[in-house]
């Protein structure tokens, strides 16, 4: 045998020798190898689950919902200049639609200042995920529409395909809340909100929490989860209607900006 050969083969058993000197990989150490990097798999995948939930579903349901609001302004027939300071006040009763007959249908839009100058949401017919997750604040069809007596009821996330409600718990008794529908525009004050349990449902009562009540005033009740990244609770936000005045008049001059701005997108 060469030299070269001695030598590699003194290598190659010296090679062997020291493997046959490593201590052998244990059942249990490989089992938690595979357990770490399959929970890294999974952490990856949850994080990835967060983004989306967090952050496309708000830009995907935005999206939708600007359009509702723009069609539902091209559509609209009226001014979108406020009343002259002379103008009368009082129009007698409200107008009170018919319920759509069709879930899903956009039938108004809510302007809320609290939430911001150019807040606008749509206001869709129904409160299953298919309206929801889409259009963002629902009627609840137990509940009166827009200036009727009773309990005009909505639901909206907090967090999530939109994010309507995510402000509601900055809410300060007086704040108004504006309802524009093809009949004109209602106007709410907010009185007060609760927390309460998902199970809650005399929330949406013609009168709220008093069962059997008969309601003589025009209530408006929102609902969302609670707390902002959570469900285990319900936020509850009660308002009563001040006003109202019919699409001839105009908006009222606290919106009139933003229904402006709708209505040149359509």
């Amino acid at each position: 045998m060469s030299g070269n050969g001695a030598a590699r083969g003194r290598a190659a058993r010296n090679r062997r020798r020291e493997r046959a000197k490593r201590p052998k990989q244990g059942f249990f150490r490989t089992l938690i190898q595979v357990l770490g990097e399959l929970l890294i798999t999974a952490g990856v995948i949850l994080l990835l689950f967060v983004v989306w939930e967090l952050w496309w579903t708000n830009i995907d349901a935005n999206n939708a919902q600007q359009h509702a609001v723009t069609q539902f302004a091209h559509d609209f027939k009226g001014p979108v200049t406020p009343p002259a300071p002379n103008a009368p006040t009082n129009y007698g009763p409200p107008k009170v639609m018919a319920a759509p007959e069709v879930p899903g249908t956009i039938f108004g839009v809510v302007y809320i200042p609290r939430f911001g100058k150019t807040y606008s949401r749509p206001l869709v017919e129904g409160t299953t995920s298919a309206q929801l997750d889409t259009y963002g604040l629902g009627r609840y069809d137990s509940s009166t529409m827009p200036g009727g007596i009773g309990n005009f009821a909505v639901a909206g996330h907090r967090q999530t395909h939109g994010a309507v409600l995510d402000a509601i718990h900055t809410l300060v008794p007086g704040d108004k809340i504006y309802v524009q529908t093809q009949d004109g525009y209602y106007t709410y004050v907010f009185r007060n909100n609760e927390i309460v349990l998902p199970t809650r449902a005399d929330v949406l009562l013609p009168v709220p929490t008093q069962k059997g009540a008969k309601p003589t005033e025009r209530f408006m009740t929102m609902t969302s989860c609670n707390p902002r990244f959570g469900s285990e609770e319900r936020i509850i936000a009660y308002s009563v209607m001040t006003s109202w005045q019919p699409a001839s008049a105009g908006p009222p001059a606290a919106i009139a900006a933003q229904v402006a701005a709708n209505k040149s997108k359509g």
